[in-house]
């Protein structure tokens, strides 16, 4: 479908995001396209919440996979420590094991440097065209998607998905949004390496192979 007016995309915009789930439900059985979710971030480390996230989306909206895309360079922060990428994929592959809708996205990570979503899903839509795409963000990230490079042509590539946690703040953008409930679950991995400085347990944060994996390679052990 060629958009020709912007009165026309705005139309589009607000039907997208006007869908629900059951509505969303209903196309599956009409069309054979592969639905993939993406779930970006560092994972330094992978924890239960962002197992969640996925899980609820991938669920939810019946897609066929959720990948996990690590980012090739985390960005600098206080409080942030840059591993090497290695690590990051294998407390991944650790963290999702054994359920079969996750897989790991190494697109970034093997392209290296900094990336940018817009660049991403470009090479994605061409190399699987056969594919519609849905970004999983944060409820939180929603309302900062006109920070985002190029944000009005992604909107046109990707669905993007909104985790929405009790008690969150509603939504004020103005791009499309497909949005799931999930259960609240508050850890963030800064905690977590902050923990691990301090010889503080982890335990029930992470799977407990990446507990292990953190133990045996001693990960952020330096803040």
């Amino acid at each position: 479908m060629t958009i020709s007016t912007v009165e026309t995309e705005v139309t589009l915009e607000n039907l997208i995001a006007n869908l629900t789930l059951e509505q969303l439900a209903s196309d599956i059985n009409s069309t054979s396209r592969r639905r993939i979710g993406i779930l970006g971030g560092t994972f330094s480390p992978p924890h239960l919440g962002h197992l969640l996230m996925a899980e609820q989306v991938g669920n939810q909206l019946e897609l066929d996979e959720v990948w996990f895309m690590p980012t090739a360079k985390p960005p600098h922060k206080p409080g942030k420590t840059t591993i090497q990428s290695q690590h990051r994929l294998e407390m991944l592959k650790l963290a999702i094991k054994g359920n079969d809708l996750f897989k790991i996205q190494p697109y970034e990570i093997h392209k290296g440097g900094t990336n940018y979503t817009i660049d991403t899903m470009r090479h994605f839509t061409k190399t699987y065209p056969e594919s519609d795409f849905y970004f999983i963000i944060g409820g939180d990230s929603a309302n900062d998607l006109n920070l985002w490079r190029e944000v009005d042509e992604l909107t046109q590539l990707v669905q993007f998905v909104g985790v929405r946690r009790p008690g969150q703040e509603p939504y004020t953008g103005k791009y499309p949004i497909l949005w799931v409930d999930s259960p609240l679950v508050d850890i963030s991995s800064t905690e977590i390496r902050l923990r691990v400085f301090l010889e503080q347990s982890i335990r029930y944060q992470v799977p407990i192979e990446v507990e292990e994996y953190i133990q045996k390679h001693q990960l952020y052990n330096l803040i």
